[in-house]
């Protein structure tokens, strides 16, 4: 039998191959990868970048000003599009590549799905070194790419054209698993892009890749329908895994039949509405007081699409009951057997409704003294909500919490925000009000400040209708701005909010805390004994926003807030809103931390501030525990 065959480069091969490459949950299909972004250079621009024109019909092409942002964009993207349909990445060698690397991180500790495509050095070695090439003595088949293993799910290096045909469909194997996915990387030597080889037509043939839903173990599912049973205060903590799962409506069923209450972690914030009788709020050291008692005298912790981060279990300290246990639902068995607990490994949406089934037979139910009793903390607890909201005079500067007050009274259930870092994570944790299951997008497993600005962007290609918000301090603006000049030049109708509070606010709190004395955290000039507690810097981030092509519109005070947003929101050119917060050397006027966070203090000072630090660093730390 004879097989047909097409003559092309590796790059043209790829991109045709990518193009074919489908997804299927539920009977949603969707394209695997919607679009490739790429900054070119020696190092792909006559593969991959002549194979992106050859093909521009079939790939479309975003073009990016920071490798790390174009990362970024394409796990927006990814998340807004429930992991069924991704962006790739194309760079040239050198530090195109290197700087994918953060993007890469934060994308596979987020179980987000995105595609590496890094030139690389030539594999034929015709001259040695070539222009940005590291050369490492000892080993002759390492370059900078491999940087990117260690954050990588899946690395491989393509070094001749036929190696592709696997390696391409163990890339694709990798993005579409639910407990695989992450950064999948193949680095792509130039002289390789280039080569042509005779290709199998199978190779481009459509492939429809199935996002499987595994349901629980019987074993399993029965234990955990016992440990349910059993417990008079269960806890249920939502992860990001409840949105991965699509699982928010069997969640909302869960809650209603057992009426058991439901936390959030910074990742699983929407999993029910704000208003869900069950919701409690953000759970650790961001979260609410309602959710950190029910947490601290909780018989069972039932864990859903969560990792158990250290701001979750307040560093070990949450979980206080003696007999509490933990019961965790996870696809992954990696997560599923954490703090010692009962694992139901299963995909979320898939165990809920069968822990479900299951309890409605027995007609189990929490007792009505426990549902009165958090039903009366959350009516507590957004009374304090209000109260930071509370703006009577509209003429003055606002605090990040009025600011946060003045866009929640805004937006409707189509609105989506996005954060990733600095002080505003904690606040939003505490306060937002979330309306629909994707309206909170906070970037928090690796939360990396210049993740909102690009992120907003692959929102807002994956969800065009909506109105996306980037939610930006200073210290997060000048790390990552650069993307708003693809905003533009796309027509992409971001909107930014952009806080000034002249430093690292979230860290300058933190570095108090800690015996540090803010040192290093505001941006002000030099001052005695050259610490940076002078004037705050002259600098004008309104107007460089506008430099990059952006609308921007200033508000000076609460009033002017009020209608800089709501003229935003109805804009549909990208636009950003700047205000000065009130408040320019605290972290915020939200309520403080409902639980502790381990940052070790220096165990010998001789500053007060450290001394005392030091003092109430080891009062938290005698009561950490290990559940075992």
């Amino acid at each position: 039998m004879t097989t047909s065959t097409t003559r092309l480069t590796v790059a043209q091969a790829l991109v045709r191959f990518l193009a074919a490459q489908y997804t299927e949950r539920d009977g949603e299909r969707r394209r695997l990868i919607g679009a490739t972004w790429g900054i070119f250079g020696h190092g792909n621009v006559a593969g991959l970048g002549q194979a992106l024109v050859e093909y521009a019909g079939v790939m479309p092409y975003h073009q990016g000003r920071n490798e790390q942002s174009m990362v970024h964009a394409a796990v927006g993207y990814a998340r807004q599009s429930g992991r069924l349909s991704t962006h790739a990445v194309t760079t040239s060698i050198g530090p195109g590549a290197t700087n994918l690397v953060t993007g890469a991180a934060l994308a596979t500790v987020n179980h987000l799905p995105v595609l590496l495509l890094p030139g690389d050095v030539f594999a034929t070695r015709p001259a040695d070194p070539v222009l940005q090439q590291l050369e490492v003595p000892y080993a002759g088949d390492v370059s900078v790419n491999d940087t990117l293993r260690p954050v990588s799910r899946y690395f491989d290096r393509v070094t001749r054209p036929e190696q592709l045909i696997p390696s391409a469909l163990q890339a694709v194997r990798v993005l579409t698993d639910p407990v695989e996915t992450g950064a999948v990387t193949l680095a792509l030597p130039q002289d390789v892009q280039a080569e042509a080889y005779d290709w199998p037509e199978e190779f481009f043939a459509e492939r429809v890749w199935t996002v499987r839903r595994p349901g629980a173990d019987p074993t399993e599912l029965a234990e955990a329908v016992r440990a349910i049973r059993a417990a008079r205060r269960p806890l249920v903590v939502a992860g990001g895994g409840v949105h991965h799962s699509r699982a928010e409506a069997a969640l909302a069923e869960f809650a209603a039949t057992t009426r058991i209450p439901v936390a959030s972690t910074q990742a699983g914030k929407g999993s029910l509405r704000h208003d869900h009788p069950q919701d409690v709020g953000g759970i650790g050291h961001t979260g609410t007081a309602t959710a950190d008692e029910l947490a601290r005298t909780a018989d069972l912790v039932i864990g859903v699409g969560t990792r158990y981060t250290d701001f979750t279990t307040a560093s070990g300290t949450l979980f206080e009951n003696p007999d509490v246990r933990f019961l965790n639902l996870n696809i992954a068995p990696f997560d599923g057997h954490k703090l010692a607990g009962l694992p139901l490994v299963a995909d979320a949406r898939s165990g809920l409704g069968e822990l479900t089934e299951a309890l409605v037979v027995h007609g189990h139910r929490v007792a009505g003294s426990y549902v009165a009793e958090y039903t009366e903390d959350k009516e507590r607890w957004e009374q304090r909500v209000d109260a930071c909201f509370e703006a009577d005079d509209p003429d003055v500067r606002p605090t990040q919490p009025q600011v946060i007050g003045v866009l929640d009274a805004l937006v409707d259930e189509s609105d989506i925000i996005i954060n990733a870092a600095g002080s505003l994570p904690g606040d939003l944790h505490k306060l937002w009000r979330a309306r629909s299951s994707d309206q909170y997008h906070l970037e928090y497993g690796y939360s990396c400040m210049g993740y909102e600005i690009p992120a907003a962007i692959g929102v807002k290609l994956a969800a065009p209708e909506r109105n996306v918000w980037a939610l930006v301090g200073d210290g997060t603006y000048l790390m990552m701005p650069t993307e708003i000049v693809t905003a533009v030049q796309e027509g992409i109708a971001i909107k930014v909010l952009l806080l000034q509070n002249h430093g690292y606010a979230s860290i300058g709190g933190l570095s108090e805390a800690v015996g540090g004395e803010r040192f290093g955290t505001a941006y002000r000039f030099p001052a005695d004994e050259g610490t940076l507690t002078g004037a705050p810097l002259p600098v004008d981030l309104a107007a460089n926003a506008a430099s990059l092509g952006m609308r921007v519109l200033r508000a000076r005070t609460v009033g002017d807030l009020r209608e800089a947003l709501a003229e935003a929101r109805a804009a549909d050119t990208p636009t950003c809103v700047y205000v000065e917060t009130k408040t320019s050397d605290t972290v915020s006027g939200a309520p403080p931390a409902q639980a502790w966070w381990d940052v070790p203090v220096a165990e010998t000072a001789t500053r007060p501030s450290a001394v005392k630090a030091r003092e109430l660093y080891e009062r938290h730390v005698s009561t950490r525990r290990r559940h075992l």
